[in-house]
């Protein structure tokens, strides 16, 4: 009885107190919030139908959102396998993006973790690479200034020894 008072909200504590029996109070407990699993089950069914990862810019956000839905249907009773995270994974990769799925399928990942791993490397070396790109994009070499400089000296002292 301890142990139930202590975790109950402020608020239920003075409700409870009078109730002797640690049954009577789990069962009063379980009557008032049983519904919660008829109010979280549809909701997080929905979401799950309509996990896709096109839809998060980053993989890490779309990791948190897959692991809190499945969290929740497991709450429900509901059983969320590895295989069942890694294929609406798979399922739901942008359609520009048909061979990394492919590539991905092909790795043979035994755990979803392992998946979001490598996706969070590529995610990673992706970002790099467009800010390197970003900061000189392909085909926009600059002369080094030593050549303009030595190139400008140059035509300074030719016209230098035509005066002479």
């Amino acid at each position: 009885m301890i142990f139930i008072r202590r975790h109950l909200d402020e608020g239920m504590k003075s409700e409870y107190l009078t109730v002797e029996d640690p049954l009577t109070t789990w069962k009063a407990l379980k009557n008032r919030y049983n519904h919660q699993k008829t109010v979280i089950l549809p909701r997080a069914r929905y979401e799950w139908t309509h996990l896709k990862i096109q839809d998060f810019k980053m993989v890490a956000e779309y990791n948190y959102v897959m692991f809190r839905i499945s969290s929740q249907l497991k709450l429900c009773g509901e059983t969320i396998t590895e295989e069942d995270m890694q294929e609406i994974t798979f399922s739901t990769f942008h359609a520009s993006n048909v061979l990394l799925q492919h590539h991905y399928r092909e790795k043979g990942f035994t755990e979803y973790n392992q998946l979001v791993y490598v996706l969070l490397v590529a995610e990673q070396n992706n970002e790099l690479l467009m800010k390197n790109h970003q900061s000189r994009p392909t085909g926009s070499a600059l002369f080094l200034e030593v050549n303009a400089a030595s190139l400008e000296g140059n035509t300074t002292s030719s016209r230098g020894n035509n005066y002479k």
